[in-house]
């Protein structure tokens, strides 16, 4: 059986980035650039989990982006490990990080990020095949070997490719191939190196010219280009839905509208179902959670706020996920109170929050014609959908 984890190095000093700027951290379109790849592999079926090697020094700043962006909801898929004072190094001390029960690992450079799921695939693949695989794309341009300022060859173009990551392997091949002496893992320039060096064949996947690795800042505007058009027209569609009980002695609101009835919804929050259904949607559509995560009941600042508030938020991790909201469609089912002269104004409030016009909101009210829970005012329940944009 394959148990495929990953092993992202993300330990680099990002000298060629400028003062003070670390490439793993920069932000490409809202998302920083490790983020983006972590995304990618944990989305991967193949892939059972990550270690991702980081500075030392960095060790509980990268913790605070993995639960900021919400990477470590499935327990034990993510593990951050202190790297060394070179890649090889950082590489040795993820490979000691990797579980006893995973048969190959993947070997990617963090400032990697638009690597695809099918480029992923395609390398494993090869590597269950032939125990160690590359992505890699032709040279384009003629290569010229040279001493100093003179050229001394011209090497066939036709023969020569350029290795990207992520690099593939079964995992005590790579370990094999990393028990030489410091001064082979010094000369090595990528993970292939060492392997060959064992006299192993290493088998060239055809990569993307998309997959570029980024080391300067221009490097981080090409990619900005670069994925603005392959996510140009990419739709996510998100649905949600929640149920409140009714109970008296509480306010009843309903898209930010508190509406007169001697009944209200009972909830930590303000209980606003419609609203709750509405960011369930959007956050299932980026594929960012859902309102418990962001907004746990057990957390104390959260008890009784406006879920106008959170929607506003949820709004904001939408934005910074790359997507923008298309259109929010909606239904409340409530047996009473009539809804109809507060639709309006409920409308208004999701389409200020959401920064859309009102024409991209549309809410309904319906009845179950007294059947079931709602039908006795039992309480109140709804359901949303959402589109999203990637540009």
């Amino acid at each position: 059986m394959v148990r495929a984890w990953a092993v992202i190095a993300a330990a680099g000093s990002s000298t060629r980035m400028g003062p003070g700027r670390d490439k793993q951290l920069s932000l490409l379109l809202g998302r920083p650039v490790l983020v983006r790849t972590l995304q990618t592999f944990l989305q991967h079926p193949a892939i059972a989990g990550c270690v991702v090697v980081v500075s030392p020094g960095k060790l509980a700043h990268y913790q605070e982006l993995v639960s900021e962006w919400q990477l470590d909801q499935q327990a034990g898929r993510l593990v951050l490990a202190a790297g060394g004072s070179s890649r090889a190094a950082s590489v040795q001390k993820g490979l000691a990080a990797l579980p006893g029960d995973c048969t190959h690992v993947l070997v990617h450079d963090g400032a990697r990020p638009l690597v695809e799921l099918s480029d992923i695939s395609r390398v494993l693949e090869a590597a269950v095949e032939h125990g160690a695989a590359v992505l890699a794309v032709p040279v384009k341009d003629t290569v010229k070997q040279v001493n100093g300022d003179l050229i001394q060859s011209t090497p066939p173009r036709d023969r020569l490719w350029l290795a990207q990551t992520p690099q593939a392997f079964a995992v005590d091949v790579l370990r094999r191939a990393y028990a030489v002496s410091e001064e082979a893992l010094q000369r090595a320039t990528d993970d292939a190196s060492l392997v060959e060096g064992l006299g192993l064949a290493v088998k060239l996947v055809p990569g993307s010219y998309r997959n570029i690795k980024i080391t300067t800042p221009d490097d981080l505007q090409i990619a900005g280009a670069l994925l603005q058009q392959g996510e140009m027209n990419i739709m996510r569609v998100g649905t949600g839905y929640d149920v409140h009980r009714l109970v008296p002695e509480r306010p009843l609101v309903l898209g930010g509208v508190a509406v007169p009835w001697p009944m209200g919804l009972l909830g930590h929050s303000d209980a606003d179902v419609l609203l709750h259904a509405i960011m369930d949607a959007l956050l299932g559509a980026a594929a960012l959670g859902d309102i418990g995560r962001h907004f746990p009941d057990t957390d104390e600042k959260y008890r009784g706020i406006s879920s106008l508030l959170l929607l506003k938020e949820v709004g904001r991790l939408v934005d910074a996920a790359g997507y923008r909201v298309g259109n929010v469609d909606a239904v409340i089912v409530a047996q009473a109170p009539r809804l109809a002269p507060y639709v309006e104004y409920m409308r208004e409030n999701v389409a200020v929050a959401l920064g859309i016009e009102r024409g991209a909101v549309s809410i309904k009210a319906t009845t179950t014609e007294k059947l079931g829970f709602t039908g006795r005012e039992e309480g109140v329940a709804a359901q949303a959908v959402v589109l999203l944009s990637s540009v």
